[in-house]
């Protein structure tokens, strides 16, 4: 066994505590100690947190220093896409990967891009593995999206949306075509042999065995999409959310149980979609009781930075705890990953030792221990 001292410990579930050993065994955390336990200290430090994880972007596919042509975040295929898994498209030599590293962020949620109704499969991977083999940990759900992006894309010879309307259509028409699927099925007027792969899926989001993750900025592309989800009984989160200025919006998904994947705070408002974003908007997200994490959405803004935007939350009340449980544990209860997320027993022991409190300007990672093993 090994151990790591801070001076200050964030556990990542809201709380903390001072001079911390946290002692691991290979990859696991074995225990969360105040006093020096009888193995080797392997490193002394300021302040240890849980592994960031971002819980919604596009690394790997929009990479660093590569043309607009190689970009892998959207398919013009055709609007539906059920069968793409962005597994298949995520290069792990993206230089972006080892930025995120040296910023603490360990772990990635990567989804497809928003210009498709549905896009593909989204998938949660380590930043610092060597390849897509070893990065996989889960598939995390269906990409969906609301609103002006789907609308607006006229890539490809399928079919495309021109109007919200339109998108929200062709959505409908292929859970309704997958509920009679179901139906003939039970029926035994057709084996599931005889589906089409896409309807799998689509059965699948059905039957609440894959969930949808609904890129949305405004409050009535919610509303659009919360219609579908009660219509068909959907698993659902929304993502982004950017553009929603009034609390009423996030009291009804606090109502509904539906956790936010949220920013990002600090990205340009480029269209008029988010003629309302702003980083105070998140006060009412907070008011709320919301479920939520914070996002990049990379390279919108680059990952390397998603714990700066903590400083918003800060401004905003939320102790140093609560900042932090938002790219720690929070990610990791909404996309299900139960090993990742807080320092406890029975963790993967990744972490990340500071130079000082990360809400300082000039702190930084002196160490980052990826399940057990440093790699920085």
């Amino acid at each position: 066994m090994k151990a790591i001292h801070g001076k200050h410990v964030y556990l990542g579930d809201e709380t903390s505590l001072k001079n911390g050993y946290i002692v691991f065994d290979n990859d696991k955390i074995v225990e969360i100690a105040k006093k020096k336990p009888d193995c080797e200290v392997v490193e002394e430090c300021e302040v240890i947190t849980p592994a960031f994880i971002d819980a919604h972007c596009h690394i790997g596919i929009a990479r660093a220093g590569e043309p607009q042509i190689d970009d892998d975040t959207n398919d013009s295929m055709e609007s539906l896409l059920f069968n793409l898994d962005v597994l298949d498209s995520i290069i792990m030599e993206d230089t972006s990967f080892q930025e995120s590293l040296e910023a603490g962020v360990l772990y990635s949620c990567v989804l497809p891009g928003s210009a498709n109704v549905i896009g593909g499969r989204s998938v949660l991977i380590r930043n610092y593995a060597e390849n897509t083999r070893e990065a996989f940990i889960k598939h995390t759900g269906l990409k969906a999206a609301f609103g002006y992006n789907p609308k607006s894309n006229e890539d490809g010879k399928d079919t495309h949306p021109s109007t919200r309307m339109g998108a929200v259509s062709l959505l409908r028409r292929m859970l309704i075509k997958g509920r009679k699927t179901i139906k003939l099925i039970e029926h035994e007027k057709k084996s599931v042999d005889e589906i089409e792969p896409k309807m799998d899926v689509v059965i699948a989001l059905l039957n609440r065995d894959e969930r949808l993750r609904v890129h949305a900025h405004k409050t009535d592309d919610i509303m659009a999409a919360l219609r579908l989800a009660d219509e068909f009984n959907l698993n659902i989160t929304f993502e982004h959310a950017s553009d929603v200025f009034r609390k009423k919006t996030f009291d009804l998904l606090k109502e509904k149980e539906i956790p936010l994947l949220y920013g990002p705070l600090d990205a340009f408002p480029y269209k008029v979609e988010l003629r309302n974003e702003n980083w105070k908007n998140a006060k009412h997200v907070i008011s709320s009781g919301i479920k939520f994490a914070l996002i990049s959405d990379h390279p919108i803004v680059l990952q390397r930075m998603l714990y700066l935007q903590l400083r918003h939350l800060r401004r905003l009340g939320l102790t140093k705890e609560q900042c932090i449980s938002k790219i720690t544990k929070e990610p990791a209860e909404i996309l299900g990953a139960g090993g990742l997320g807080t320092l406890a027993p029975g963790k993967l022991a990744s972490f990340v030792c500071w130079n000082d409190d990360l809400f300082n300007l000039d702190s930084y990672p002196v160490s980052v221990f990826a399940e057990g093993k440093k790699i920085i």
